[in-house]
């Protein structure tokens, strides 16, 4: 997980799993839209998950 992806992902969640594909966009997108701070551990789980 690199700090770019981290800052991205504290910055609009749905941008830094663009490229884990479209189910992890769509529901880190629905987090998102719930609220800001599920989004965002969403997004990070998502990230932490590639290693």
């Amino acid at each position: 997980m690199s700090l770019i992806r981290v800052i991205l992902s504290l910055i609009f969640p749905p941008l830094a799993v663009i490229d884990k594909g479209c189910g992890s966009v769509l529901i880190v997108f629905i987090l998102t839209l719930c609220g800001w701070i599920p989004g965002v551990i969403g997004a990070l789980i998502i990230l932490n998950k590639q290693n």
